[in-house]
C-alpha cells in the first residue's frame, strides 16, 4: 500500500474489494428485523383483517388511528411486542461483534479471504471483542452522561440571560461538541478493534493504549475522514426520505418497503467505509514490519598459500663422476 495514499480513497478501495460483507450484513439485519416485528404483525393482523382501520391506514399513516388501534384490548400487551424487538436487536449487536473481526481481517488481506480464515478470525477474537466492548461502553456511557449534563447546565444558565437566542445557540454548540467528542472516542475504539485483530493481541489493554496514542497523534486526519463519511451518510438518509415522500404513494406498501430497505442498504456503505479508513490507517502507521533474521555465515579462515619447497640437490652418480 502506498504510504501517501489518502485514508478515504484507500478505505473505499477496501470496501469495494469486499462488497459481499455489506450484502451479508444487510440480509442478517433484514432477517432479524423480520423476526423482531413478529409480535406487532400478529397483533395488527388480528384487528386490521376484520376492521375498517386497514383502509384508513393504507391511505396514509394516521397517528390517531394507530394509537386507537393499540389501545384496544384485543391488540395485546406492549411487552409481547417489545420483547421480540429488544431480543433480536441484541442478537444483531452480538452478531456484529462476532463477525467484525473477520471483516477487519478481510480488509487487511491482499487477496479474497477464504471462508475458513474469516470464521477463524471471528472465533479467535470473540472474547477479546467482548472485553473491549464492555470497556468502551463504560467509557462512552460515562463521558456521554457527563457531557449531556454539562450541556443542560449551560443551557439552564443561559436561559437566565436576556438574549432569547442564547439558550438555542448554547444547546446547538454543545450538541456539536458532544458529537465531535463521541466521534473521537469511537475512532479510538475502532482503532483498538483493528489492532486486536490484525496484531493478534491477547492483552486487550495494549491495543487500547496503542490506539489511544495513535488517535490523538493524527486526530485531525482521522476525525476529518469520519466527518466526511458521516456527511455522506446524512445525504443518503435525506435522499431516501425525500424519495419516499415524493415518489411513493401512501398506499404503495411494496414501494415504501423497497425504498426503505434500499436506503438502509446504502447506509451500510458509510459504516463499512469507516472500518476501511481504520484498517488503512493501521496499515500505514501501526503495522510493525517483520524482519526475517538470517544467520550470518561464519567467516572462513584464510590459509596462506604454501610455497613449494626447493627441489633437492642430488649428488652426481659415480658413472657421471668418472665421465667428467
Amino acid at each position: 500500500m502506498n504510504d501517501h495514499q489518502g485514508l478515504l480513497s484507500s478505505g473505499f478501495s477496501m470496501l469495494a474489494r469486499n462488497k459481499r460483507y455489506i450484502l451479508w450484513f444487510f440480509l442478517l439485519n433484514l432477517m432479524l428485523a423480520g423476526f423482531g416485528t413478529t409480535g406487532l404483525r400478529e397483533s395488527a393482523h388480528a384487528i386490521l383483517d376484520h376492521s375498517l382501520y386497514a383502509q384508513r391506514l393504507n391511505r396514509s399513516f394516521d397517528l390517531g388511528v394507530y394509537l386507537e388501534m393499540v389501545q384496544r384490548p384485543e391488540f395485546g400487551t406492549m411487552n409481547s411486542m417489545q420483547f421480540p424487538a429488544l431480543y433480536f436487536s441484541f442478537l444483531f449487536f452480538a452478531a456484529t461483534a462476532f463477525f467484525l473481526p473477520g471483516v477487519f481481517a478481510g480488509y487487511a488481506s491482499t487477496y479474497r479471504l477464504p471462508r475458513e480464515d474469516f470464521f477463524r478470525a471471528c472465533g479467535r477474537n470473540l472474547w477479546r471483542f467482548i472485553r473491549l466492548l464492555i470497556f468502551s461502553g463504560l467509557v462512552m456511557g460515562v463521558v456521554a452522561g457527563l457531557l449531556f449534563s454539562l450541556n443542560a447546565a449551560q443551557v439552564k444558565h443561559a436561559e437566565q440571560s436576556t438574549n432569547e437566542l442564547l439558550p438555542f445557540e448554547i444547546r446547538t454548540l454543545g450538541l456539536f461538541g458532544i458529537f465531535l467528542i463521541m466521534t473521537t472516542l469511537r475512532i479510538w475504539f475502532d482503532l483498538a478493534e483493528a489492532d486486536i485483530v490484525l496484531n493478534d493481541r491477547h492483552a486487550v489493554w495494549k491495543s487500547i493504549w496503542s490506539a489511544f496514542r495513535q488517535t490523538f497523534r493524527c486526530l485531525g486526519r482521522l476525525l476529518a475522514s469520519y466527518l466526511i463519511i458521516t456527511i455522506v451518510a446524512a445525504i443518503i438518509l435525506v435522499s431516501g426520505l425525500w424519495t419516499w415522500m415524493k415518489f411513493i404513494a401512501p398506499e404503495n406498501v411494496l414501494g415504501a418497503f423497497v425504498v426503505g430497505q434500499f436506503t438502509l442498504l446504502l447506509l451500510l456503505i458509510p459504516r463499512f467505509w469507516q472500518r476501511g479508513v481504520i484498517v488503512s490507517y493501521w496499515l500505514q502507521h501501526m503495522l510493525v514490519p517483520v524482519v526475517s533474521a538470517t544467520p550470518l555465515a561464519p567467516p572462513t579462515a584464510q590459509v596462506p598459500f604454501a610455497q613449494e619447497p626447493p627441489a633437492p640437490v642430488l649428488p652426481p652418480s659415480p658413472a657421471q663422476a668418472q665421465g667428467t
